[in-house]
């Protein structure tokens, strides 16, 4: 079969830019700036992550900074006009964090940052320890892989285990990420899972399958 998937841990950033709970706002603010993030967990303890500070959670004290909110707002938006007059991590942030672990699929961690609508994810042991943090461009770095890499692992991966008497009719190319296979093979009932396993290689962009059956004109 193919190779093992790609995990979160295979991509992630190890080097992880993080504040305290008592961090203040000016100092978040400068340590987004000086490492180019958008956001930064908040770790206590043995680097126990408790929360995220976000730029949309800064930016909450500029959106209030001259506006004066009604009562019916202050209610509706309790949670961001506490957040903007807020000076430390432990009230900016929010809490519990969104994390990831380590040995999570690359697609499970674009689901969870699809659904809840960010950026990164810290990455955390089962203890809750800070491991690295992965981004939406981390994610992406699979599709980097070398065209020869890919037909490699799809050659090895796919067609030599779905068609071992048939492989050397097999003709695997690569090109900007497009898998083409071409060729002839004995079980054409297999051609629909070799372009399906083809598509599931980590980096591949798009499958063409012109594989046919022997014999068949």
């Amino acid at each position: 079969m193919t190779a093992q998937p790609f995990t979160v841990s295979d991509v992630m950033t190890k080097k992880v830019v993080a504040v305290r709970p008592s961090t203040e706002f000016k100092e978040i603010v400068t340590a987004m700036e000086r490492w180019k993030v958008t956001a930064v967990p908040v770790i206590e303890g043995e680097d126990r992550v408790v929360g995220v500070v976000s730029e949309a959670d800064l930016l909450l004290k500029e959106e209030f900074h001259d506006h004066r909110l009604g009562l019916v707002e202050q209610l509706r938006r309790g949670d961001a006009t506490a957040k903007a007059g807020a000076r430390r991590a432990e009230d900016l942030m929010t809490s519990p964090a969104v994390t990831v672990a380590p040995e999570a699929s690359l697609p499970q961690a674009a689901r969870l940052m699809a659904t809840h609508r960010i950026k990164r994810l810290p990455v955390v042991d089962t203890s809750g320890t800070i491991q690295g943090i992965v981004s939406r461009a981390d994610l992406l770095k699979v599709f980097l892989r070398p065209d020869d890499d890919l037909a490699a692992e799809v050659r090895h991966g796919v067609i030599e285990h779905l068609f071992p008497l048939s492989r050397r009719e097999v003709e695997v190319r690569v090109d900007a990420g497009v898998v083409t296979l071409s060729g002839e093979v004995r079980d054409s009932a297999l051609i629909p899972l070799a372009a399906r396993l083809a598509r599931a290689v980590e980096g591949v962009v798009d499958v063409r399958c012109d594989l046919t059956a022997q014999g068949r004109t």
